[in-house]
């Protein structure tokens, strides 16, 4: 019996040194977040951030739709800000709320950072009105006021996730904008509007990338 307590508490100091060397390690090496400039989300890292301009021209383009309070937003919510993007849909009962349970991990752990923004677009907006949105909000006990959910017309919201999120990656041109979008990605956007990362939003486990990832940006010159 003793044995095994003091493997059981020597396994654990033994993890405990390696999460504080992992992230020692990290530090040391200043490790910069990829940029991702095409929908094939083939990772560039630059070095020189002088050259980040000239090499990285995609950045996600100006919008406007009505959050859950009917309130018109547009590009100005998320400018110098850092911002992660879903695609969901009120109805649906598969990865939907699923998504949204585990985007509230990265929420709560982040939710006293007032330049974090979360924008959940609607991907049935003719149901999603903001209305319906507001209470879905309110279903899933999230206060956040930077975390908003996002309506309008359909086809600015798909060309916007295809083209812009690459939202479906490297289909992101190839399908037909009437095609139904449905996607698990959670993309995150750096303060100048460039894609710097991707994650499976059904996948608990990437939810500590993603906010590891986020402080890496918040770190950034």
């Amino acid at each position: 019996m003793y044995r095994i307590v003091f493997f059981l508490i020597s396994s654990l100091f033994f993890i405990s040194c390696n999460d504080s060397k992992r992230q020692e390690h990290h530090k040391k090496d200043n490790i910069d977040l990829p940029y991702y400039n095409d929908p094939t989300f083939t990772p560039v890292f630059i070095k020189d951030k002088s050259s980040v301009q000239k090499k990285i021209t995609h950045t996600i383009t100006d919008f406007e739709f009505l959050n859950q309070d009917s309130v018109l937003v547009n590009q100005n919510i998320i400018e110098n800000k850092i911002h992660v993007a879903n695609f969901i849909f009120t109805s649906c009962g598969s990865i939907c709320p699923i998504m949204t349970n585990h985007l509230k991990i990265v929420n709560d752990s982040l939710q006293n950072d007032k330049d974090l923004v979360l924008l959940s677009y609607s991907v049935t907006p003719w149901i999603d009105t903001p209305s319906v949105l507001s209470a879905y909000k309110k279903n899933h006990n999230i206060s956040n006021k930077n975390w908003l959910f996002l309506t309008g017309l359909k086809s600015e919201i798909y060309k916007l996730a295809r083209q812009s999120y690459y939202a479906e990656e490297d289909i992101g041109f190839s399908r037909d904008s009437t095609e139904f979008l449905h996607t698990e990605h959670l993309i995150l956007v750096d303060k100048t509007k460039r894609i710097r990362g991707i994650y499976n939003g059904t996948v608990a486990l990437d939810m500590t990338a993603l906010i590891n990832d986020i402080r890496t940006l918040q770190n950034e010159k």
